[in-house]
């Protein structure tokens, strides 16, 4: 594999790790997922931020390789803390769900991430934060609906539901029955059958 990641490397004047993630995303579509994994992990371990997202996902999925949640968090831990915008997302989930010390300290350092990843555009980030602020333990659902919006405007369907609640209970906006209409009907167009239902009633 280190062979074949060279070769690319001379056609393409490309670095090592680079050609190996690509070796490995090429192998990950041929449906050859242990190879895919060896690239991936060899990419990583040099560094590649990429590449360590990569190996968080094989981890987490267990793709290539055993399911491990623990091993996927610190790979994905590594790509965050080198600003991959979808690791620092995938990261803070992990930490609210699996990561050690105390609730307060893993939520807080997950939405820090969050924030970070919704901001590069992670629309995953965006509806996650949107739904966490409007809910929380402290709602502020001005800024939930700001990122609700945001998911909602880069194509998230169940976010567009949710700015039309917003809307039709009035959160964080004075009620609009019109415009929650508005906000359903696109939802619904999209396949959300939460605003289909809606709808209906």
């Amino acid at each position: 594999l280190e062979e074949a990641a060279f070769q690319l490397q001379q056609i393409f004047r490309i670095d090592i790790s680079i050609a190996l993630n690509i070796l490995g995303i090429e192998s990950m579509r041929a449906g050859h997922c242990r190879v895919a994994f060896t690239c991936f992990k060899l990419a990583a371990d040099r560094g590649y931020s990429k590449a360590q997202f990569n190996v968080g996902l094989c981890y987490e999925h267990g793709r290539g390789t055993e399911k491990d949640v623990q091993k996927a968090g610190f790979y994905y831990c590594q790509a965050a803390s080198s600003r991959h915008p979808m690791a620092q997302y995938r990261y803070a989930r992990y930490l609210l769900q699996h990561g050690p010390g105390s609730l307060w300290d893993r939520q807080h350092k997950a939405v820090a991430l969050l924030e970070q990843a919704a901001m590069a555009g992670i629309t995953e980030a965006q509806a996650y934060l949107g739904v966490f602020y409007m809910r929380g333990l402290q709602p502020q659902e001005k800024r939930g609906l700001k990122y609700l919006l945001l998911a909602a405007n880069s194509g998230d369907a169940q976010s567009r539901y949710h700015v039309g609640v917003c809307y039709e209970q009035g959160l964080a906006v004075q009620q609009n029955l019109a415009e929650a209409l508005r906000h359903y009907r696109q939802s619904a167009a999209a396949g959300n059958r939460q605003a289909r239902e809606r709808l209906q009633a």
